[in-house]
């Protein structure tokens, strides 16, 4: 038996273990089922691996996404490549010896807790392994949530987990469903090559350019992070008009909710490109007929492919549903981490935030390898703290699954930086 499992290396997995060795616990695995560390950033045009596509960027920028004790090279881009990061997760893992716990193509099939309250991990190989506690870190990016509409389509019709490049999308109509980060960079993608490209949104959207007076956007909004936020919302929504002007300017629909109330969309094309008639943006969709889509505002149009960027169901294939299941709902943890019943399972990366998700990840890590050995306790009444947390994101964004785990960045690290006990070991 050995201390602590962690499922997953890719970055929230990485630095689950860089915290575990920094507070002197080595008597862990990783397990990891690909053949290397990085998860999603991992660039594959295998259909079956959910990565990033081919030209995909960060849209946070690399001050603000970097893990806290490990900067990014000065060389890097402002918003990095995926192949940058690629090589960032690698070289951390390297740096913190990380690289010496993973257990590579090693999947984990079913983790179950016994009577003794130690886990029991099913592996590929069929063998079983026991630890005391339980590090999930296999991310929430990787089982689509598809849609559903009247009728049949007769093309091709696939979900963003799937888009890998835009060449397959040569001279074909293609139809982008959704208006997040990834729904906007595909159709910006796919106009490039297409006979058309449109794409389809239920409502309307904020769209933030990636540069505001020459700087990336969420570093201007850091450097004013001392204005009260409703002050500071209110100066960037009047520079949005003033850079981005009026949505019915580009055919698309007034925002129904509050600034910063959804998951900001950063994408400096979108708009470009709806301007020089690239991209057509249309409504929801009513139906499909054959090769049809019918919108509901009555417009049809003739369409070979259809691109779901629809977002992902936030699932984990090792344990039963009636065990854990947060498919559907809020997600029920303490400081987004800690499990209100069972206390060695802890959840690393499990947020949606208005910024990125590795420092954050970091410090989900920080609180967790400091529980484990005894140095962070638990207050009594987590349990009304996971409600009051919940009611909060339930008033401050939009009531969607996708923002079910939505935090604002820099609200949450400072909070988890606030939990951290003051003699919590750094790294030598």
């Amino acid at each position: 038996m050995k201390k602590v499992c962690i499922i997953g290396a890719g970055p929230s997995g990485i630095t689950a273990a860089k915290n575990l060795i920094q507070v002197g616990i080595t008597d862990f695995v990783l397990y990891e089922k690909s053949d290397k560390i990085g998860g999603n950033w991992v660039y594959n045009e295998n259909k079956s691996h959910s990565s990033v596509f081919e030209t995909t960027h960060i849209i946070s920028s690399k001050p603000l996404s970097q893990y806290e004790d490990y900067p990014m090279p000065e060389s890097y881009a402002d918003y990095p490549s995926h192949s940058e990061l690629y090589e960032y997760f690698n070289n951390y893992a390297k740096q913190f010896k990380v690289t010496d716990y993973i257990q590579f193509n090693t999947s984990v099939e079913s983790a179950k807790l016994d009577d003794d309250n130690i886990w029991n991990l099913k592996l590929s190989d069929s063998s079983i392994a026991q630890f005391e506690n339980l590090i999930v870190c296999n991310g929430h990016h990787w089982n689509p949530r598809l849609p559903e509409y009247p009728g049949e389509f007769s093309g091709e019709f696939i979900h963003s987990h799937d888009f890998k490049n835009n060449r397959p999308f040569k001279d074909k109509k293609v139809l982008v469903i959704g208006g997040g980060n990834s729904a906007c960079d595909i159709a910006v993608e796919t106009c490039r090559v297409s006979a058309k490209t449109l794409i389809s949104m239920r409502r309307g959207y904020y769209f933030i350019p990636k540069f505001l007076l020459g700087k990336p956007v969420d570093q201007l909004n850091d450097g004013v992070g001392f204005v009260p936020k409703f002050v500071r919302n209110g100066i960037f929504k009047l520079l949005l008009k003033l850079t981005v002007g009026n949505h019915n300017n580009y055919g698309m629909q007034k925002p129904d909710h509050e600034f910063l109330g959804s998951h900001p969309v950063v994408n400096s094309e979108l708009l470009y490109f709806i301007k020089h008639g690239k991209i057509k943006p249309k409504v929801d969709i009513e139906k499909l007929d054959g090769n049809r889509v019918h919108f509901v505002d009555g417009s049809k149009e003739e369409i070979d492919v259809i691109i779901a960027s629809t977002g992902y169901k936030t699932t984990f294939p090792f344990f039963d549903k009636s065990f854990i299941n947060f498919e559907e709902g809020y997600i029920p943890l303490y400081k987004k981490v800690f499990h209100p019943k069972y206390r060695n399972l802890f959840f690393i990366g499990l947020v949606q935030p208005m910024g990125c998700i590795w420092p954050l990840a970091d410090a989900h890590s920080k609180l967790t390898a400091n529980y484990i050995t005894g140095n962070y306790k638990l207050p009594n009444n987590i349990e009304s703290s996971i409600e009051k947390d919940i009611n909060k994101i339930k008033s401050q964004f939009m009531q969607t699954p996708r923002h079910s785990v939505e935090v604002d960045f820099h609200e949450h690290l400072a909070e988890l930086k606030k939990e951290l006990p003051k003699n919590a070991p750094s790294w030598n």
